[in-house]
């Protein structure tokens, strides 16, 4: 029997996305509707070790798979954003779930979730967001750049991934008390950031291919169109979504969230704005989670 919980749970294996092998696992019969858990910037499919099980014994066939660039999966330096992970998504999908799935995501994974059920609505059941971070919930871009404007763009954020020194800053900043320093700004407990955790986001860092696939992500997110951003997709966004938001949270304040109702029709979103918690929701008091979520899809009559 596979483990149920810890950053090593569920059965493990690899997937093909294009020339690259992506980490995903698994918890549950394939026949039960399928539900898939989407980490987020910096972390891995491990960072669900106490989600997995509830949702699974609620009746689901979980899945969680590594991001291009996270965890186990492949580390390219090729650009990186929120669609070419949207596609790694979709084959996931298509071609390992065989079906529609309820998406649930941290941070990163929930911008991802979002982009696939707006790019491939058919695959989507339902969003579960928490939270939904987008630097352009702040700044949305304009709707036309001219192109010198979009060439210049280009040049600055190629210009900078090159010049800034990612792997002395990688390995300066993968030692335990700086790292523990770091995610303690992302949990308001820090009772949950053990050795497991910092474990668990310090070994992708210490691959050879940390610093191109970080670099790609500054030019990729950077230099992504509008029609990629959350402004722009969630007025397009059909399934139902359940936005979840730490007050604590330090990294994506509580007030986006607020902005992001006004891009979507409130009969489709759910907000619930949860006290004492930061980042991390799911990990930082994960029976709560677990259980507003189960309660949520449960109240919608939602499952794959």
């Amino acid at each position: 029997m596979p483990p149920r919980s810890g950053s090593n749970w569920g059965e493990q294996s690899q997937a093909e996305f294009g020339p690259w092998r992506c980490h995903w696992r698994r918890l549950g019969s394939k026949q039960a509707p399928a539900l898939v858990l989407l980490h987020g910037f910096g972390a891995a499919s491990g960072h669900w070790r106490d989600n997995a099980a509830d949702f699974e014994a609620a009746g689901f066939c979980v899945y969680a798979i590594d991001l291009l660039g996270f965890g186990q999966s492949d580390q390219p330096s090729i650009k990186l954003d929120n669609r070419i992970w949207s596609l790694q998504l979709q084959k996931f999908l298509i071609e390992v779930v065989q079906g529609p799935a309820v998406l649930v995501g941290n941070s990163l994974g929930a911008l991802v979730a979002l982009t696939t059920a707006v790019f491939a609505p058919e695959l989507v059941v339902a969003v579960v967001a928490a939270p939904l971070p987008d630097p352009t919930l702040i700044q949305p871009l304009p709707l036309r750049r001219s192109p010198w404007k979009r060439k210049l763009e280009r040049f600055l954020v190629n210009s900078i991934a090159r010049l800034l020194p990612l792997g002395p800053l990688i390995a300066l900043l993968r030692q335990p008390a700086l790292l523990r320093l770091g995610i303690g700004s992302a949990y308001s407990n820090p009772a949950r950031i053990d050795r497991e955790l910092v474990k668990l986001i310090q070994q992708p860092a210490r691959r050879s291919g940390a610093p191109g696939a970080l670099a790609g992500m500054v030019r990729g997110m950077a230099l992504r169109p509008g029609a990629a951003t959350a402004p722009q997709l969630l007025p397009r966004l059909s399934c139902p979504l359940l936005l979840l938001w730490g007050k604590q949270d330090r990294l994506v304040p509580v007030q986006i969230s607020k902005k992001i109702l006004a891009y979507i029709p409130k009969n489709r979103c759910d907000l619930e704005l949860i006290e004492g918690i930061g980042h991390c929701f799911h990990d930082e008091d994960p029976e709560r989670f677990n259980q507003l979520v189960l309660n949520w899809l449960k109240a919608g009559n939602i499952s794959a």
